[in-house]
């Protein structure tokens, strides 16, 4: 069975790949990431041995750990380093913490000026806020969500704190869960949004058989059925992968074989497609071997965990 997203003629159309990054943390393994940090990451993810540069960073918040309101160093990062960025503002503390994420959001425009906004690809309204709120995402100990109605608010406040940046006003999303898109509760919000951020993990999917045999499979159902809901909306991968050590998810089994397998089978045929793609994640800061680790890299920003040549190549 072949899950191709595109047909073979219209693929054949295609001159652009879509956009290829990783997802990034305000915190590293040694505590808050610093412009330098970033630095490394972003030129690192451009010079993977085997693959296509990556040279798109997915953030999920504005905001300089350990800080008010400072703008996330990650953003004089991606201007020395050429990187494109997929902003976030998190939404899932309330209000007030929200407007932090504005103000951020309104001092990097103003520090950073036309440099920083021609590297932007998107502005996120939160991640994953609906999925948190969801008995699942309760069971998951996921933490605190936001709802629907917050959400299509606070994606409203940043339209109206873009006022004389036009251009960014229609790059405006919401990334989250491919089950939280699917839900007809949750549709106010892709009505609001330009864009939306799909979320998809076979290896968490323990309520169907979900072993790697079936990891494509669940994939691609998952991405279709939220393009069949998006309301013609883009749809962009936000957040993929499959881990190299942790615990077993009903069929899933953590391990290099099967993270490997995972990339050759979804990751390469989302890289050849015009899909933008933001993988999870280069460098997980997770490396306690009795801890799930996503990472692509060994630590230190290392040689890959495995080859990331995609097959036929």
């Amino acid at each position: 069975m072949r899950f191709l997203l595109l047909s073979a003629a219209l693929r054949a159309q295609v001159l652009a790949q879509g956009k290829r990054g990783f997802n990034y943390g305000a915190n590293g393994p040694s505590g808050p990431r610093a412009q330098g940090d970033f630095e490394a990451e972003f030129n690192r993810a451009k010079t993977l041995p085997g693959t296509a540069p990556f040279t798109s960073a997915r953030l999920f918040t504005m905001i300089q750990a350990n800080t008010a309101n400072d703008p996330s160093s990650a953003i004089p990062a991606a201007i020395a380093t050429n990187t494109s960025l997929l902003l976030g503002l998190w939404a899932s503390a309330g209000q007030d913490a929200f407007n932090q994420e504005l103000e951020a959001l309104r001092r990097a425009l103003e520090q950073f000026g036309q440099p920083f906004i021609d590297l932007i690809d998107g502005i996120s309204i939160g991640s994953e806020d609906l999925y948190r709120i969801t008995p699942t995402g309760i069971a998951n100990k996921a933490g605190i969500g936001a709802s629907p109605d917050d959400l299509v608010k606070y994606i409203q406040q940043t339209r109206d704190k873009l006022n004389g940046h036009d251009n960014l006003k229609s790059k405006i999303g919401h990334v989250d869960t491919w089950t939280a898109w699917v839900n007809e509760t949750n549709y106010p919000v892709t009505t609001a949004c330009d864009w939306i951020g799909m979320d998809s993990y076979p290896y968490y999917q323990k309520e169907v058989p979900n072993s790697i045999d079936q990891a494509k499979e669940l994939f691609f159902q998952s991405y279709n059925t939220t393009k069949n809901v998006s309301q013609g909306k883009k749809v962009l991968v936000t957040e993929t992968g499959w881990p190299v050590q942790g615990p077993d998810f009903g069929l899933a089994v953590a391990n290099v074989d099967n993270a490997k397998r995972y990339w050759d089978e979804v990751g390469c045929a989302l890289f050849s497609e015009p899909v933008d793609t933001w993988w999870f994640t280069l460098d997980d800061s997770k490396q306690n071997p009795e801890e799930i680790s996503f990472s692509v890299v060994k630590p230190g920003l290392g040689d890959p965990i495995w080859d990331l040549k995609c097959p036929g190549q």
